[in-house]
């Protein structure tokens, strides 16, 4: 009998091997295949899981049957955790861990808690002190940072900038100072379909010798991480397009 068919049956009957804690789930960044950016270990824990805190039920969905497409979704239990979520429900999201059940976080995209809601509900749980395990998977934000060649000892992640001008402007001046000032990588990110005008911003309202590196789809076939200076950017004809993508700044 293989390990598969072992966890499987595992499932089936309820025995339990992991210990009941909330596991945070990563996701692929994009459609890259799940063998290439998460280790089989996560697959085994999943298996074993039988309610899960998702940000969309429906990729969830998509996300466990890609792990393994014998699992039978109607068996599990889905807890919708988002922008829409009311604040007062979310620790009863809990119920099944605190009866000694384990349980994940599965986010869009990446790794739960950072930039996502599901960091809620991580907090409940570390207040609670119930057992929270993170698993290992792509995170775009450090991946960035490993590629752009900046300053990886201080960095801050600043998630979305200002929508409004002039507050966009005025967030950016002062991100581009602590760039100087305190030898900080800035890291921010952009809804996708605003991603273009963010780099126009950029190229316009930064000194020319501040250094960007814009890393779009990390991860993925059609992946782009590129770092220079704003006047070469400003030459440039690049467009990003509604790719996800990470801005960082450093001097």
């Amino acid at each position: 009998m293989n390990i598969d068919t072992v966890l499987l049956d595992t499932q089936k009957n309820g025995a339990q091997t992991i210990e009941s804690a909330l596991y945070l789930i990563p996701v692929p960044l994009g459609e890259t295949p799940i063998d290439q950016v998460l280790p089989a270990y996560n697959r085994e824990v999943i298996l074993e899981i039988r309610h899960f805190i998702v940000e969309d039920i429906r990729s969830a969905r998509r996300f466990l049957k890609k792990c393994e497409r014998a699992i039978d979704i109607d068996e599990l239990t889905f807890y919708e955790l988002n922008k829409h979520t009311n604040f007062d429900d979310i620790s009863s999201f809990l119920k099944p861990l605190r009866t000694g059940h384990p349980m994940g976080v599965i986010s869009e995209a990446g790794c739960p808690g950072v930039a996502d809601p599901g960091a809620d509900v991580v907090a409940i749980a570390q207040r609670e002190r119930l057992k929270v395990v993170p698993l290992v998977g792509p995170s775009s934000i450090l991946m960035s940072l490993m590629a752009s060649g900046f300053n990886g000892q201080r960095f801050a992640f600043h998630g979305y900038l200002p929508i409004q001008s002039p507050e966009r402007e005025q967030y950016l001046k002062k991100l581009e100072q602590g760039i100087y000032t305190d030898d900080e990588t800035q890291i921010f990110i952009e809804t996708p379909y605003r991603n273009d005008k963010m780099l126009d911003t950029l190229i316009k309202q930064c000194k020319p010798d501040t250094k960007l590196c814009v890393a779009c789809h990390i991860s993925c076939e059609d992946e782009m991480i590129q770092t220079q200076k704003i006047s070469s950017w400003k030459k440039s004809q690049f467009t990003i397009g509604k790719r996800p993508c990470i801005f960082l700044l450093y001097k």
